[in-house]
């Protein structure tokens, strides 16, 4: 059973030792058969700000009660509604709060998305999007996420990953 109820408050929530906010994201991926090439097979889900402010890849304050995996995945099934299988980290960012006069760190994975759900917590706060790599850079207004994205296709790239059966999202 999901909850449907995304997580309110900044009681739990980790900072930095100079007190900026941790935050964790994931970058929800799909292969699809377009065509041959990540370019064509890759999909990535981004999701709308609250605020309107283009598109992202869900991301969030990191707990205490939770792991750094647990916070990628549960931030995925808040924002866009998806679960799946959280990879090795893309990396670690520091960049300036849009919102607050603050600096962040922003930690990545890969989520190789295995579900996409038909109700999810913020689904009536946030659109969410199927798009390729070439729509989500354009799309994106984060450097630092753009540069989380490159990394996954390059990691992709190397690895010389195509479609699985494992890739397969089942609606519920």
């Amino acid at each position: 059973m999901v909850s449907l109820v995304s997580r309110q408050g900044r009681q739990l929530q980790r900072y930095t030792k100079s007190g900026g906010r941790l935050v964790v994201g994931c970058i929800p991926y799909k292969f699809s058969p377009r065509g041959e090439g990540l370019d064509k097979s890759m999909e990535v889900l981004v999701v709308s700000s609250p605020k309107g402010n283009g598109l992202l890849f869900p991301k969030g304050g990191w707990e205490t009660d939770e792991t750094i995996k647990e916070a990628a995945s549960r931030e995925a099934l808040e924002e866009a509604g998806v679960q799946g299988n959280v990879e090795r980290k893309l990396g670690r960012w520091r960049y300036k709060s849009r919102t607050y006069d603050a600096y962040y760190e922003g930690i990545m994975f890969p989520l190789n998305v295995t579900e996409e759900l038909g109700d999810w917590p913020e689904m009536h706060v946030r659109q969410r999007k199927w798009v390729t790599v070439a729509e989500a850079k354009e799309g994106c207004q984060h450097p630092w996420m753009k540069e989380a994205l490159e990394r996954l296709v390059k990691r992709l790239s190397n690895s010389g990953r195509r479609r699985s059966s494992s890739s397969t999202i089942a609606a519920s």
